[in-house]
This record gives structure tokens, C-alpha cells and sequence, in this order.
């Protein structure tokens, strides 16, 4: 079966972070290809500014769909779609406009409102409980996912890169996402 993995960045959480460097081992021993995009270029100072988000929205997305123009996704039987916070909104964005649409699955590590403007397909979501980028404990996300029928894992105490104060509380919480997520890249 062909399979591939594409990797949608943050503005500041690079492919390199741990939430994505990870899921892209576990994707690569599943025997995905690897598609990393690596953007840049956002604007300073964006969260809270609504205008300042929409632009780095729309330039991840200038330089995404630049990046995968080559690819052809209706050749693959299996894509995954991994995003972080603005890539999630992309990753949405890009598995609703495609052919492949119907096969492509995504994992959405801190996905913003945004993101569910989209329609897609199969999903799965972490978010943490203290992400100041969604509200904190006023989030909507959780809420947003329970419509769509998508699981949430909600990390108590984690911020926006699901991380809390106590390091030993993030490494076992980085084993369960990763746990997580290589069981729903499982279910094909």
C-alpha cells in the first residue's frame, strides 16, 4: 500500500519539535513517505492578532501548496495529514480541495478555530487545557471536535505546544499522544 505522511508546521513549532518529530518516526516505521513543509516567513507578534493570523494563514498556504504542487495525492491509497496550530487550518484547508480528500486522514496537534471552517474527513485532536491561543479553559476546540465527531484529547495543564511545568507530567504525556496517534494511523 502506498502511504504518505505530510507535515504541517507551526508558526514557531518547526517540523523539528517534538510533537512532530516524533509523530514523523512513528509515521516513517509505519511506512509512510515523508513530507515535510517546511514554511517561514510569518509576521512577529501574531497571536491575538486576528489580521497578523489570517496573513500567516495565507502564506503557509502560498508556500504549501508550492511545496506539494508535485504532488500527486490521488496516488496514494493512504495520506496523513499531521498539523500544528496555523498548519492545522492549512492541513484543513488543503484536504478539502483535494482529489484525495476521501483518503486523507489528519492528526491535529493544537488545532485553532479556524481549522473547522474546513470540511475534511477522518480526524483525530490534542489540545491542552491552558492553551492561551484558544482560550485556555474557555476553549472552544473540544466543543468544535464533539460536532464533528472527532476524538479530543484534552492534556490538562498543557499549553499551546502541549506542554505543562512539570517535565516528567510532558514526557508521559508526549508517550500517550504518540500512543494515540500511532494507533489511529493504525486504522486504516
Amino acid at each position: 500500500m502506498s502511504k504518505l505522511a505530510v507535515f504541517f508546521p507551526g508558526i514557531g513549532y518547526t517540523v523539528d519539535k517534538p510533537l512532530l518529530h516524533y509523530s514523523r518516526r512513528i509515521a516513517a516505521e509505519a511506512g509512510y513517505e515523508i513530507k515535510l513543509l517546511p514554511y517561514t516567513g510569518f509576521p512577529e507578534k501574531v497571536k491575538g492578532d486576528r489580521a497578523k493570523m489570517v496573513e500567516s494563514f495565507y502564506s503557509a498556504l502560498r508556500q504549501t501548496e508550492e511545496m506539494l504542487a508535485e504532488v500527486d495525492l490521488t496516488a496514494y491509497e493512504d495520506v496523513l495529514f499531521v498539523g500544528k496550530s496555523v498548519g492545522t487550518i492549512v492541513a484543513a484547508r488543503i484536504a478539502e480541495k483535494s482529489g484525495a480528500a476521501d483518503r486523507i486522514r489528519l492528526i491535529l496537534y493544537t488545532p485553532l478555530d479556524d481549522t473547522f471552517r474546513f470540511s475534511f474527513g477522518k480526524a483525530t485532536a490534542f489540545t491542552g487545557s491552558n492553551d492561551p491561543w484558544v482560550g485556555g479553559e474557555n476553549s472552544r476546540i473540544p466543543e468544535l471536535c464533539r460536532e464533528r465527531q472527532i476524538p479530543c484529547t484534552v492534556i490538562p495543564e498543557a499549553n499551546h505546544s502541549l506542554e505543562t511545568t512539570n517535565l516528567q507530567k510532558d514526557i508521559q504525556n508526549m508517550q500517550r499522544i504518540m500512543e494515540e496517534m500511532e494507533a489511529f494511523i493504525g486504522e486504516t
